[in-house]
């Protein structure tokens, strides 16, 4: 059986350079790999950057003359517009055919992370630790269209929660989590994640990669895995684990493989119905 398409999608503040393990270790032919770069679109909306993604998963089944499913493999924010274009804009319509949507580390209900930065008493503090490592020196998150976007409060994540997901699609989630209890998981917070609870209260948890917590990625009905499957293999280099890294980890590239040459078989977990 020949392979459908694989459509990759980056990051904030990434690039398509992050995917260069998984391509090296998938079985698929070079031009059946197709990169969406919206590393310059950082003065963009989620709105205008799913739309070029629209255009772009165009423009490649028009020159290949490709009408089949694709399968889309994406990394945070990038799982954020790729559900904000086939759910908000492509959700009535349901032009785009996508046979499945594996997220990694994706805030599916907005980022407690976006939302931090722009709170007035934690805010400054949690971009100071992060700054050249995380976000960019003196930023300034009021500034940054995407992070306004991805905030748990904002109209986008409000427009997704309203369209729901798609039937049609099989969405698959990888989630990380700090099961050891190291702090060099994610130095930067003591291997733990700042999550924002549905009280509006600031805690943090082991339940994350660093930068997004379980409760972010939380997708009603859809399946997910919990990496890694043995704490053991955090021992010697558990910051391989968190979010940033999570595109390059191999434990990730594996179980992606395996769902692109296996489309049938089930993720380890499924998220409740209700949060």
């Amino acid at each position: 059986m020949d392979s459908i398409p694989l459509v990759l999608v980056h990051g904030w503040k990434s690039h398509p350079g992050i995917w260069r393990r998984l391509i090296e270790r998938v079985n698929i032919p070079t031009e059946k790999i197709w990169l969406f770069d919206y590393s310059d679109l950082h003065e963009s909306t989620i709105s205008q950057i799913a739309h070029q993604l629209k255009s772009f998963l165009h423009e490649k089944r028009k020159v290949t003359g490709y009408t089949g499913p694709v399968d889309i493999i994406c990394h945070s924010m990038g799982g954020y517009v790729t559900r904000y274009y086939v759910e908000v804009i492509d959700g009535g319509k349901r032009e785009e055919n996508v046979r499945q949507l594996i997220e990694i580390g994706v805030p599916n209900q907005g980022s407690s992370m976006a939302e931090i930065f722009n709170d007035p008493k934690y805010g400054p503090h949690v971009i100071q630790i992060l700054s050249g490592e995380f976000v960019p020196k003196r930023y300034e998150p009021e500034k940054d269209i995407n992070v306004q976007g991805l905030r748990i409060k904002s109209r986008e994540t409000f427009q997704l929660r309203k369209a729901g997901i798609r039937p049609d699609i099989r969405y698959r989630n990888i989630l990380s989590a700090n099961r050891t209890g190291d702090p060099a998981f994610f130095p930067s917070f003591e291997g733990r994640t700042w999550v924002l609870g549905h009280d509006e209260t600031w805690r943090k948890t082991w339940l994350g990669d660093g930068v997004i917590p379980h409760y972010d990625s939380y997708l009603p009905g859809t399946e997910f895995d919990l990496i890694p499957c043995n704490p053991e293999t955090m021992l010697d280099e558990p910051y391989r684990y968190c979010h940033i890294l999570l595109p390059k980890n191999s434990e990730v590239i594996r179980l992606v493989i395996r769902y692109v040459e296996n489309p049938t078989i089930p993720s380890s977990e499924k998220f409740p119905e209700h949060h």
